[in-house]
């Protein structure tokens, strides 16, 4: 399922199109700006978005021998709900 599908299964119970639409921009706008405030979102039934982060580490290219630091990274992830 992708974002126009949801969208249309949203449409069935709101009036219109547009409104799904809106409904379902508000919703994913709403989850980027709490998970941008590094906050985590629970959704009951459905999961959890948080942001994470990755160590600092060395990497590189083996073909090439060359070896750089990557420094510390954020990253949004996400856990599904138990049953």
């Amino acid at each position: 399922m992708n974002k126009g599908d949801l969208v249309a299964e949203v449409s069935k119970i709101v009036a219109g199109k547009k409104a799904a639409q809106q409904a379902v921009d508000t919703v994913f706008s709403s989850i980027v700006k709490a998970l941008k405030k590094k906050e985590p979102v629970t959704v009951v039934g459905f999961g959890t978005f948080k942001v994470d982060k990755r160590k600092a580490r060395r990497g590189g290219i083996p073909r090439q021998a060359k070896r750089s630091r990557l420094r510390q990274r954020r990253f949004p992830d996400s856990s599904q709900a138990k049953d």
